[in-house]
């Protein structure tokens, strides 16, 4: 079983993916850190980011061990990882460890932005997540001041829309909803009710896959 979570930035995804994740007792990966450190290594040592093959080494050779939670949900390492997604190189070399996360035996929930449409086009059920931008900047903020961060919320709004634009701009896997993923969007939703949706969602994609299976 696999189950793909795409949408945008602070939409909510990542926690309805979690929590779909416990409630099937299936393994989760936020495909969204691998870049978050890609970038964030690319930081570190100073990389070009227009330097394709030498963001493509850090990929390849890219362990997540080597970074903390707190570093990879800090504001440039967002910004960082919308700009090595863009590079082809990158995401084929991250493209491999993705795939075979998704068809293991045990089954998965991935969550990002290609996955239903390049990472698992296969997959069991299919999710797009998202909110007004509005209310996602509202999120964003949130969370960033509790970490202490002094920003706007005019400046995190600006930085969403600028992510949003090179997310779904990008020529190789551009961030969009597959065609056959359900639209779940969360602005005037709380999450438990988020999730509650979502998961209706699947097990009636589940049931119908079953059931088309018994035939």
């Amino acid at each position: 079983m696999i189950i793909a979570i795409d949408g945008h930035s602070a939409s909510g995804k990542g926690t309805i993916a979690k929590r779909i994740a416990a409630w099937f007792g299936i393994p989760h990966m936020d495909t969204g850190r691998l870049y978050r450190a890609v970038g964030v290594a690319a930081l570190k040592a100073d990389t070009d980011f227009e330097d394709a093959q030498a963001l493509a080494r850090i990929a390849i050779s890219l362990d997540l061990n080597d970074f903390d939670d707190k570093e990879l949900r800090s504001a440039e390492a967002a910004q960082a990882a919308s700009k090595v997604a863009r590079v082809p190189e990158v995401r084929q070399a991250l493209f491999e460890l993705q795939r075979a996360f998704a068809t293991q035996a045990k089954g998965a929930v991935l969550d990002g932005r290609d996955i239903g449409t390049v990472i698992a086009p296969d997959a069991d059920a299919k999710l797009w997540v998202t909110a007004s931008l509005k209310e996602r900047a509202r999120r964003r903020h949130k969370e960033l001041e509790q970490e202490g961060r002094d920003i706007s919320l005019a400046q995190v709004e600006e930085e969403l829309a600028a992510r949003d634009e090179r997310d779904a701009a990008r020529r190789d896997a551009p961030a969009t909803k597959a065609e056959d993923a359900v639209l779940i969007d969360t602005t005037d939703l709380t999450i438990d009710a988020a999730v509650d949706q979502a998961r209706a969602v699947i097990e009636a994609a589940l049931a119908t896959k079953q059931a088309a299976s018994e035939q």
